[in-house]
């Protein structure tokens, strides 16, 4: 089974910037469903940042889009997130998440990420 090993969290104040990166153990997966959940203190886990659709299109959550980029380097099976004009709200355990199955869809189905990192905690201050 692939094994996903995220690295890069830590603090910043508000309106800083942080990279977080996943390696990735198998690399044929780089190119499929891969990508990036948080989880805020006494909040669910949500999906901030995925590639789905057979690994072909990016998804973003409302309160991410054009603040975080994510990509890939597919020779280092390696993702990357960065993260600018970071605010408190973004602060949470940030975890690389994969669908192994990654099938073409019209529309992401969060629920099929089920292979995970250990996670790495970012905390924006105000």
């Amino acid at each position: 089974q692939v094994q996903l090993r995220e690295s890069g969290g830590g603090s910043v104040q508000a309106g800083g910037s942080l990279r977080l990166s996943c390696e990735v153990s198998i690399d044929t997966y780089i190119k499929r469903c891969v990508g990036w959940f948080r989880q805020a203190p006494g909040k669910d886990r949500e999906g901030v940042a995925l590639f789905y659709n057979g690994g072909k299109t990016t998804f973003y959550s409302d309160s991410v889009r054009g603040r975080f980029t994510i990509s890939r380097d597919n020779a280092k099976a390696t993702l990357t997130l960065e993260m600018n004009s970071l605010k408190p709200e973004d602060t949470g355990i940030y975890y690389c998440a994969a669908d192994p199955g990654c099938p073409y869809l019209f529309r992401v189905d969060l629920s099929r990420y089920n292979v995970w990192g250990q996670g790495t905690q970012v905390t924006v201050s105000s």
